[in-house]
C-alpha cells in the first residue's frame, strides 16, 4: 500500500508539472478587446456589442390630458 500511494503521488506530481509547462508555453493575450463583455437590457452577458436602439417617439403634448383647465373647455 505504501508503494502504491507513493507511486500515485509521484504520478500526480508529474502530471501537475506537465500541465504547468503547458500553461506557461501558451501565449497570453490579455488585451482589452479579449476581456470586454457587454450586458444586454435583460442583464445577460455577451461578447458582441448590443445593436443600437432606435430613439423612442415623443408624445404630442397637445393630445395629452395633463392640463385640467384644458379638459373643461
Amino acid at each position: 500500500m505504501k508503494k502504491q500511494r507513493a507511486e500515485l503521488k509521484r504520478r500526480k506530481k508529474k502530471e501537475k508539472f506537465e500541465e504547468k509547462l503547458q500553461r506557461k508555453s501558451q501565449p497570453k493575450d490579455g488585451s482589452l478587446e479579449n476581456m470586454t463583455v457587454y450586458v444586454d437590457e435583460f442583464g445577460n452577458l455577451s461578447e458582441t456589442p448590443p445593436e443600437p436602439q432606435e430613439p423612442k417617439k415623443k408624445l404630442n403634448q397637445t393630445n395629452t390630458r395633463s392640463n385640467p383647465a384644458a379638459q373643461n373647455k
